[in-house]
């Protein structure tokens, strides 16, 4: 049991180092040359380089008692860094997969409404344009047939804006919610009403990698958090801005990337282990589809309250 919880909190340590204590540091730092610098001499590393000098030769830095007090305020802010960023991630997860963005406050909730009609409309036209190339692959005569780029690049332009029709304002909540859309048009299935039984029949390689697209998402979202976070400190000093930009560039890359991986396992997940569950649950075995979905679904769903009569 000692060595048990010796390992376990030399993994604790270091995720807290390196989740936490690393990023929030280096977020120190810019915020400390950031305040140094100003706008004025916001690249002058010269000036930055005094100002570490002349503070390193103070005495509260060169005292062992201030050392010690200058390293638990270090950590203690940089920590506190990353508790908020992790909580601003949790919002940009939010905000990006948009699951419940139909109860977002009134501006927000009618802005996502209308860029919500704005993509479907979008992603009609670009589906009627690549179902229009497909039917004309099946012309009697090949000159009239298109090119099978022309395809390809209908195909990319609707999955551009959503793999399947838009119901949320972001690709990232379009991607997830299209597997549920799928699994219902193929299956029958409510995906959120199945998950949790089929994850406990999933065997633990398969959670192993789900877990691991999960935690893939949250990171990308923290990062969006730390781009939050930079994003203020260029009101003293500029270079923080671009920073922030390029972080929130590549968190919304790294959110479709993660997302689309995600959906991708659950389906696959899905599709793969629904026969286990319904054996489980001592349903004849039969092939994937509406059958199987709905004798799956009629075991799982509870029955809906019945209501008492007035007396």
């Amino acid at each position: 049991m000692g060595g048990l919880l010796s390992e376990l909190g030399k993994k604790l340590a270091e995720r807290w180092l390196t989740l936490l204590v690393l990023p929030g540091a280096l977020y120190l730092a810019v915020a400390a040359a950031g305040h140094i610098l100003g706008q004025s001499a916001a690249l002058d590393m010269g000036r930055l380089t005094h100002a570490i000098s002349d503070a390193a030769r103070a005495p509260v830095a060169t005292a062992v008692g201030g050392q010690v007090v200058l390293l638990a305020a270090v950590l203690a802010g940089a920590a506190a860094a990353g508790l908020s960023a992790q909580s601003l991630g949790s919002l940009v997860e939010r905000v990006a997969l948009a699951a419940g963005w139909g109860a977002w406050p009134w501006l927000f909730g009618e802005l996502a409404e209308r860029h919500v009609a704005r993509r479907q409309r979008l992603w009609d036209a670009a589906r009627a344009e690549y179902e229009a190339l497909r039917l004309l692959e099946r012309a009697p005569r090949p000159a009239d047939r298109p090119r099978t780029r022309q395809r390809h690049r209908a195909a990319h332009r609707y999955e551009r804006i959503s793999v399947e029709r838009p119901e949320r304002p972001t690709w990232s909540g379009d991607r997830i919610h299209a597997t549920a859309v799928r699994l219902d048009r193929d299956a029958h299935i409510n995906l959120l009403i199945l998950w949790p039984h089929l994850w406990l029949v999933l065997p633990e390689e398969i959670r192993g990698e789900i877990g691991t697209a999960r935690a893939a998402l949250m990171r990308a979202a923290v990062l969006g958090g730390w781009a939050l976070l930079y994003l203020p400190l260029a009101w003293w000093w500029w270079p923080a801005a671009p920073l922030a930009a390029t972080m929130v560039v590549v968190s919304a890359r790294r959110l479709r990337t993660a997302s689309d991986t995600y959906a991708t396992l659950v389906e696959a997940s899905v599709r793969l282990y629904l026969a286990d569950l319904a054996d489980k649950l001592r349903i004849e075995e039969q092939p994937l589809g509406p059958l199987l979905g709905g004798e799956v679904m009629r075991r799982l769903s509870s029955p809906a309250p019945v209501a008492e009569p007035a007396s």
